[in-house]
């Protein structure tokens, strides 16, 4: 799956703050379709939909896959660095909710995100809207983890970008070899955050886990 069509227009600019609406691609989502095909899918595994408590299940299905595959439209806000700060943002556990690709199961966890400011610094509530951004679709984690980076880096022209995502894959969890309780971890790492090994050593050591599983 290539990166989506994600158009950016000027929402209002001054010389400090200058908002960028990112506007996510309508799903033409047909909810009806879906809620049918859903009845039809749930039949055929001999669920039955006709109980009281399953009548309205196909429905409530539909709903649901709609609405975790649905980014949310945001401004991008960002400002002047007129204080010159050169030293890392990170905003750690950022909540992760996508779905599987390949089995259309869910994938949940936490990313970390960090920047090196060039002239420009974002507004901290935006790192987790890109993050929904391109969690709210079909994905595999390696892709969302590099798409975050690429996105941040092409749009904020920061002088390092780092990314790291846990998540647990229900496709793992609740089939196959059933490993509940495994993560997996991916990292994408660009500019200084990747060349320079102090700025890399400082950036894994804030957001990698501890022996045991704890983040510090």
């Amino acid at each position: 799956m290539t990166t989506p069509d994600i158009s950016l227009v000027p929402a209002g600019a001054d010389a400090v703050v200058r908002p960028l609406r990112v506007t996510a691609p309508e799903a033409g989502v047909d909810l009806a379709g879906a809620e049918r095909a859903a009845r039809d899918f749930l039949t055929a595994l001999g669920v039955p939909t006709d109980g009281e408590a399953t009548a309205g299940t196909p429905g409530r299905m539909a709903r649901a896959y709609a609405e975790m595959l649905a980014p949310r439209s945001f401004d991008l806000t960002t400002f002047d660095n007129d204080e010159g700060y050169d030293e890392l943002v990170l905003a750690r556990r950022i909540p992760v909710a996508s779905v599987c690709e390949h089995h259309m199961l869910p994938f949940v966890g936490v990313a970390h995100v960090g920047y090196l400011p060039g002239k420009r610094i974002l507004g901290l509530s935006k790192l987790a809207r890109v993050v929904e951004l391109f969690a709210r679709r079909p994905q595999v984690q390696e892709r969302l983890t590099k798409q975050v980076a690429d996105w941040l880096d092409e749009h904020l022209a920061p002088r390092g970008v780092g990314v790291v995502v846990e998540a647990e894959h229900m496709c793992m969890s609740l089939r196959g070899v059933r490993s509940e309780g495994t993560s997996t971890i991916t990292s994408t790492l660009l500019g200084t955050l990747r060349e320079d090994p102090r700025s890399r050593s400082e950036f894994l050591a804030l957001t990698m886990p501890r022996p045991g599983g704890v983040h510090g």
